[in-house]
């Protein structure tokens, strides 16, 4: 069905029609759109109308054109948050309206590396709790969580089933998590994680690096977790100052 002309630009008008055929299912998650030639001639504009449309869909992140193959219709994120905002992953699972929990890994106490010492502000005499789990969504793999904590500040009794390590440190290691320093990456295809995490070949990961910080502005707990990024989107606000 062709788009109805009005006073806006061409191109955004055939942005909107794309996007609402998305929303009321006429195109699929993963489903491949018909050929530029076809939705040119579907909706009466021109192919570089069409063009300049999908190139701004792409960045938006609805859809992925992969050259000589087509467009496809991305899977529609089901976590979302601000990262000005730290929240747990717990916290973002709850969000979401599905239930959280947790798969534990493994669980040892070493001696700090170099980078440690320097994260932590500890010495060669400290230890170092490393805590590998994966989190889950309605019983979905979502996340790979690497945890480092100072031994110290670990409570001696913990149940590596705890869904949240923030209200463990709160509740029993009295440690209250305040801020954290975040450093985001993103990744392709991990031998080993992506397995762990049922990702297709095709299905990239977001890996957020955090230092976090109590309270009284001391470097507590050392967190690597992988997101599998067709289920997370994170966002952030800026201010001009």
């Amino acid at each position: 069905m062709a788009i109805k002309v009005d006073h806006r630009h061409l191109y955004l008008q055939v942005i909107e029609h794309l996007k609402k055929a998305i929303e009321a299912g006429i195109y699929k998650e993963k489903e491949k759109l018909p050929s530029e030639f076809e939705l040119s001639k579907q909706l009466g504009v021109s192919r570089a109308t069409l063009r300049e449309a999908l190139r701004i869909l792409e960045e938006e992140n609805i859809i992925t054109r992969k050259h000589g193959v087509g467009t496809f219709v991305n899977v529609k994120p089901l976590f979302t948050s601000g990262i000005e905002q730290l929240s747990s992953v717990t916290d973002m699972i709850l969000q979401a309206g599905m239930s959280p929990g947790t798969i534990f890994l493994a669980s040892t106490r070493q001696k700090p590396t170099e980078s440690d010492m320097k994260r932590f502000q500890c010495t060669d005499e400290d230890e170092i709790v490393m805590i590998e789990r994966v989190r889950t969504a309605n019983g979905e793999p979502v996340v790979y969580c690497v945890d480092k904590v100072l031994a110290k500040a670990f409570p001696d009794h913990y149940d590596y089933q705890d869904v949240s390590l923030f209200s463990t440190l709160d509740q029993i290691g009295n440690r209250k998590i305040s801020y954290a320093v975040t450093q985001i990456e993103p990744l392709g295809y991990h031998e080993k994680i992506s397995p762990i995490l049922e990702c297709e070949l095709e299905t990239a990961l977001l890996v957020l690096k955090q230092l976090h910080f109590d309270e009284a502005d001391e470097p507590i707990l050392y967190s690597i977790n992988y997101f599998k990024a067709d289920k997370f989107s994170f966002h952030v606000l800026r201010k001009r100052f």
